[in-house]
């Protein structure tokens, strides 16, 4: 305890002025953003560098972090997206054969504050209570009123578009595990079926699993046309996961609309929000979101139950779809749709994460499945 007390304080201050001091770990400053837990005991890496928490200070449930430090090897992206981290007890000595850095050194290299000596079980209790909230965090300044008032002045999540944000700028090619550069005349006559994925906020492990399956990858902005996607002529295209509010995005919406019917469509998380846009469905916010490894998915079709990582705020609203479509998987633990296939437009999308980064390995089997429909093979 008594290094503790010669730490740099700081706080974190909710919108509905409830409050919970800490410690600094790592960088300073103050952050903003909607505060979400995450249950999953391990995976830390992967979570700091998904896309997906552009715009949100995330709470590990786990407590103790840090214990096996940060390596090349499992980064979800090129940088850090989250706002802050916050953790009960940081781990400052990590030992791992794979351990590089220090996740101190790796969020201070990246500008991002972490917190530690939080109560996040009462913090993760307040927020499935009453859910997600915004929140700052500061080691500038504790006067609570002042936080406070900032907290409630930041505009939240719903209605704002955080792709753009962290969306690539130009198309490229993914390569041996790592992006390569692209030119319109490039091609890889070594590898299987071409998939063009549209970066909403892609993770990595996404592209790995399909370099895996002998699939050549082009990865193109969000703000990409449908003709110019169809221009490099595709077997199949990858909607991926990404921050913020589905229905923010009008523009990935359209260019998903366009491409319907003209080639196979898979659909991840944010993708599968975009897909049920596309035909004609809304989204709506959840109260506290998923956010974990851990979440029970029914297989409607098979009846098999998967354990699968997840990392959204928002859920597609399966009555409000029109033409035919099925459902193929639900959320066990609130019924919410985790799953859709459109048969007539060669199309299906799922909620959840199946590239499991970091997670079980349950849902592997869908990568198979689009590679399946872009070699038209019956689901």
């Amino acid at each position: 305890m008594s290094l503790l007390r010669r730490r740099k304080p700081a706080i974190l201050v909710l919108e509905d002025g409830s409050a919970f001091p800490g410690h600094v770990f790592a960088g300073g400053g103050e952050a903003i953003g909607e505060v979400v837990f995450n249950t999953g005991m391990t995976g830390y890496q992967e979570v700091v560098t998904d896309p997906s928490y552009k715009g949100q200070i995330v709470a590990m449930t786990y407590p103790m972090v840090g214990n096996y430090g940060v390596n090349p090897e499992d980064m979800e992206s090129a940088g850090v997206h989250l706002e802050a981290f916050i953790v009960r007890e940081y781990s400052p000595r990590p030992s791992n054969w794979r351990s590089r850095q220090s996740l101190k050194d790796f969020l201070e290299a990246h500008g991002k504050i972490g917190i530690e000596g939080i109560d996040t079980r009462a913090l993760t209790r307040r927020l499935r209570l009453f859910g997600a909230m915004r929140g700052v965090i500061s080691t500038e300044t504790f006067d609570r009123i002042a936080l406070l008032a900032q907290a409630r002045a930041y505009p939240g999540l719903v209605g704002r578009d955080l792709v753009r944000e962290v969306a690539c700028r130009a198309p490229y090619r993914w390569r041996h595990g790592r992006p390569a550069a692209w030119a319109e005349t490039d091609s890889d006559g070594s590898a299987g079926r071409h998939v063009a994925v549209l970066d909403c906020g892609v993770k990595y492990n996404i592209l790995r699993m399909l370099e895996e399956r002998n699939c050549a990858v082009t990865v193109f902005p969000a703000t990409a046309t449908g003709e110019e996607i169809l221009a490099c002529r595709p077997d199949g295209v990858l909607l991926s996961n990404g921050p913020g509010d589905p229905a923010a995005l009008p523009y990935i919406v359209a260019t998903a609309r366009f491409l319907l019917g003209k080639v196979p469509i898979f659909g991840i998380c944010l993708g599968h929000q975009i897909l049920g846009q596309a035909v004609g469905g809304r989204t709506e916010k959840l109260k506290f979101g998923h956010h974990g490894i851990n979440q029970p998915v029914q297989n409607t079709v098979s009846g098999r139950i998967e354990i699968t990582s997840q990392n959204h705020g928002f859920v597609v609203v399966p009555e409000s779809l029109a033409g035919q479509r099925q459902a193929t998987h639900g959320n066990l633990n609130d019924g919410t749709s985790e799953g859709l296939l459109y048969p007539d437009l060669r199309a299906f999308s799922v909620q959840y994460h199946p590239e499991a980064a970091p997670g079980p390995h349950d849902s592997a089997y869908l990568f198979d499945q689009f590679v399946a429909l872009m070699e038209k093979k019956p689901l």
